[in-house]
């Protein structure tokens, strides 16, 4: 096992712990409002599906291909990533990120920020445009709270269940997910996303 994968897992439950923090504090009196208008909301269920996980802390690996174009073949990289959940805000940690080395995504529900040695810091209104504009890739990201948890993003068209009533494949505009699961396991182990022209996201998950 690299370094880096050794370093990475030992500081993982650090790294969670100032992520929990970071998502508390950021929280504060949004959460109240949003618990309360939860509350009187309806809910729609995938029978023996799960719900989208609103806190979650997981791991894994990320890889990323863009299509070749006029100039270039096709480009791909990939990543370590941890990933915390909280509501609508999360923060992500990449290392060996896609050639812009060591990376913070945060995202509050409103904004988000991304921290590179290579790119400084930078803002923008949603994850995707973010991604795209530190590193030229392309992602679901803000799917993916929902595929996580096996479940259709509200967006989602074509939801298709196997015989054990888990979600397999989704359609989000342009991208089509599939997904791969341990055993009997109820959320996804693998997530494999990809879009026409040739951008594909696969992104393996340790719960």
């Amino acid at each position: 096992m690299s370094a880096v994968a050794t370093s990475y897992k030992l500081n993982k439950v650090t790294l969670f712990t100032a992520m929990a923090a970071a998502l508390v504090i950021t929280s504060g009196c949004q959460s109240l409002k949003t618990a309360s208008a939860t509350t009187n909301q309806p809910t729609t269920t995938i029978q023996e599906q799960p719900q989208k996980l609103e806190t979650f802390n997981i791991t894994g690996k990320i890889g990323v291909t863009m299509p070749a174009n006029d100039t270039t073949g096709a480009q791909g990289g990939s990543a370590f990533y941890a990933w915390g959940q909280q509501e609508d805000r999360f923060a992500i940690e990449l290392i060996g990120a896609l050639g812009i080395g060591k990376t913070n995504i945060e995202y509050d529900g409103q904004t988000a920020t991304l921290v590179s040695e290579k790119t400084g810091s930078l803002t923008a209104n949603d994850p995707e445009t973010l991604l795209k504009k530190a590193t030229g890739w392309q992602a679901p990201i803000s799917q993916m709270p929902y595929w996580i948890s096996g479940h259709p993003a509200p967006s989602d068209s074509a939801p298709e269940m196997d015989a054990q009533k888990r979600l397999i494949s989704s359609v989000n505009g342009e991208w089509t997910a599939s997904f791969t699961y341990k055993g009997t396991d109820k959320l996804p182990s693998k997530i494999s996303a990809v879009q026409p022209q040739g951008n594909k996201v696969v992104m393996t998950i340790n719960h």
